[in-house]
């Protein structure tokens, strides 16, 4: 696992730039292959970040959620953990094109071997793959696969590594398919995770819901507040 340090921000052929935010962000992401999806946005806004936290995303893609953690809130610095060499690429550039190359580090690497220090982050935030594996038709695209199956990690292994790396009582925000809600409680539970936060999105009232985020404190009392819920009308939501 290293550092990822290229200094080229030319888009590649399979590459395209996209204004986010009214402009205020620029985005390198695939023009084909994996691509962030409104959840991540959900997750950036929904995470509890104060003034002076270290934040490290799990699986961190383009680097979407850390970049607009960066953009909207005063925190100390960012880390991006990213296995899939191409995306840590793009999360890497994507931070030196909006001007956060001193605050937001990529390392490419395995999330359950992370070379990050016990009680490093304050926060750690995972839009993780959503579906367990074996579960359901695998992507042909290989950039698609790794981010929506658990084919390289496991939903008890992002735990752990947030454990890991979590301070005494550091924050765990993570979004996942409201059907495994009962099963991301349980297992947060198990790893001395207390749910403090849940927010549940439904595609429109009258629905089921589909997605739901969860912010857990590691060695906390028990005490839970669920938020008003995310009614998804205009925004297609991709797993």
């Amino acid at each position: 696992m290293k550092l990822f340090n290229s200094h080229s921000l030319k888009l590649r052929p399979e590459e395209e730039l996209d204004l986010f935010l009214n402009g205020k962000l620029r985005i390198i992401q695939s023009k084909n292959g994996y691509r962030f999806s409104v959840d991540a946005v959900w997750l950036a806004d929904f995470a509890t970040v104060r003034k002076g936290d270290v934040v490290v995303d799990l699986g961190t893609g383009c680097g979407v959620i850390l970049l607009i953690l960066l953009l909207k809130k005063e925190i100390s610095y960012a880390v991006g953990v990213e296995i899939q060499k191409l995306l840590a690429c793009q999360a890497h550039r994507n931070a030196i094109l909006n001007g956060f190359k001193n605050k937001m580090y990529v390392v490419v690497g395995d999330v359950k071997s992370i070379p990050l220090a016990q009680n490093f982050a304050d926060v750690v935030v995972c839009n993780p793959p959503y579906r367990k594996k074996g579960s359901g038709r695998i992507n042909p695209d290989p950039s698609k696969a790794i981010a929506r199956h658990e084919l390289l990690i496991s939903l008890d292994e992002i735990i752990l590594a947030a454990k890991r790396i979590l301070k005494k009582k550091g924050r765990l925000a993570m979004i996942y398919p409201a059907e495994r809600m009962a099963e991301v409680i349980a297992k947060l539970k198990k790893y001395s995770f207390e749910p403090k936060r849940i927010q549940i999105v439904y595609p429109e009232l009258s629905s089921r819901a589909t997605l739901f985020m969860v912010e857990a404190y590691l060695n906390a009392r028990s005490g839970l507040i669920v938020e008003p819920p995310i009614i998804d009308q205009n925004e297609k939501i991709t797993g």
